[in-house]
């Protein structure tokens, strides 16, 4: 499975198994993120980091983001990843998994419960977030579409 085809498969499971109202992918802003995935919904942000390969998954625990995670976007931060390649053990603290089947299907692992996600999921709740950075992406994207 590429990393395109997993993109695809996380911005239908932000729309459809999360129920964002937006989803930007693979957007680029001036700032060093550039999430896969991000859905917005009722004042919170979900992003999803897809990796089709375990050494992708390692080398990403090297971003300045990521290992300091206020840095980054995401109240509620995922890997979407094929089936295996990230383990629930292999996670950093707070982070939720997604695996994706040979048929492109996706399922929570590990994550929050529920329809309605909020800071009372404290063990998944980044509270400390980069929202300047997701106010960014969202001026960009509203900025290139208002440009058609």
């Amino acid at each position: 499975m590429t990393h395109a085809e997993l993109v695809k498969i996380a911005e239908r499971w932000l729309v459809s198994a999360r129920g964002c109202g937006a989803v930007l992918t693979e957007l680029v802003t001036l700032y060093p993120e550039i999430p896969d995935a991000i859905g917005f919904r009722d004042g919170t942000t979900t992003l999803l980091e897809c990796k089709a390969s375990r050494a992708d998954f390692l080398a990403d625990a090297k971003k300045i983001f990521r290992r300091n995670p206020w840095m980054g976007m995401g109240t509620f931060r995922l890997y979407l990843c094929p089936t295996g390649i990230i383990t629930p053990e292999d996670l950093p603290p707070k982070w939720g998994l997604i695996w994706v089947n040979e048929k492109g299907k996706a399922r929570m692992q590990v994550g929050p419960k529920g329809n309605c996600w909020s800071s009372r999921h404290q063990e998944f709740f980044f509270g400390e977030k980069n929202v300047e950075a997701e106010q960014a992406i969202l001026v960009s994207a509203v900025r290139r579409y208002q440009g058609r």
